[in-house]
């Protein structure tokens, strides 16, 4: 591992999922599930997230996107958190989904509105 890719992984990784997640994730990690937390913190967040060509605001659209039409929908709710922080609106948001529900399907589109409707009633985006 490279401990520095790592760090600053660690420290994307908390900025766009929030502190409170990232730690208790990996709090939670045992012998089994510790080296991919490490893998994905160094690799998706150190290497991915913290090449700074995109903006977060920019990649967390796109990882909006992709997420949505791979139907990964729990992971999609925690990049909407990660996109309201990165600064995506509200109104970006429904632009996206209308993509999502044209592209991918109308079915990831309900149920990505269904998720967004209440993620941005509990974060007083709404």
């Amino acid at each position: 591992m490279d401990k520095e890719r790592f760090e600053t992984g660690l420290s994307k990784r908390k900025d766009v999922l929030g502190a409170e997640y990232v730690e208790s994730t990996l709090a939670k990690a045992d012998d089994f599930s510790r080296p991919f937390q490490e893998m994905m913190t160094e690799w998706c967040w150190g290497f991915g997230w913290s090449d700074e060509t995109l903006p977060a605001k920019t990649r967390s659209m796109l990882n909006l996107s992709m997420i949505a039409a791979l139907n990964r929908m729990h992971e999609w709710e925690l990049h909407l958190r990660g996109a309201l922080r990165n600064g995506v609106t509200k109104e970006e948001i429904q632009a996206i989904l209308h993509v999502v529900a044209i592209y991918a399907g109308v079915p990831a589109g309900v149920e990505c509105f269904r998720i967004a409707k209440r993620v941005l009633a509990e974060e007083g985006a709404a």
